[in-house]
């Protein structure tokens, strides 16, 4: 498997107006929170496909949304073993990742994950320490960088 590509993704990382951090916890994976992140459509930029994601994921619209920030590279990850050959149709061994951070302009009122094709069960607002708990451990490495990179833009822990 090792011989597979790498899925072209993009990530979003949505934040408050204090920089706290959206997460919402996977519908079909209970206690795996995450941000919003998808694939990126053949002839689609990846910042056309993190606003895309955004409203297919959560329900927020592109233009209630400004991107502050994006990773300067990609960001690899690997599927663990007992889910490659499974998810992706088997086409994929991880995926690699550009990353947004994004600030939602406006109140929670704006978010609704009960799109058409639901991902999430749940969501809330959590500082950079409950992301990195919360996160699967599987990319819990990419998340740890994301924080750094991004540091100056987040909520401080609540103490």
């Amino acid at each position: 498997m090792t011989d597979l590509p790498y899925r072209p993704c993009v990530g979003v990382m949505l934040l408050d107006a204090q920089g706290h951090i959206f997460v919402g916890e996977r519908i079909d994976t209970p206690d795996a929170w995450q941000m919003p992140q998808g694939g990126i459509d053949p002839g689609e930029s990846p910042q056309d496909a993190a606003l895309r994601e955004l409203g297919e994921e959560i329900g927020v619209a592109a233009d209630c949304v400004e991107i502050v920030a994006q990773s300067e590279d990609w960001l690899f990850y690997d599927l663990p073993d007992h889910l490659l050959g499974k998810v992706w149709k088997g086409k994929f061994r991880g995926q690699k990742q550009l990353w947004f951070v994004a600030r939602l302009n406006g109140g929670d009122d704006l978010i609704d994950i009960a799109t058409d094709h639901p991902e999430f069960s749940e969501w809330k607002w959590v500082d950079k320490e409950e992301l990195l708990r919360g996160i699967v451990p599987f990319k819990r490495e990419i998340y740890g960088q994301l924080v750094d990179r991004f540091d100056s833009l987040l909520a401080a822990p609540a103490i």
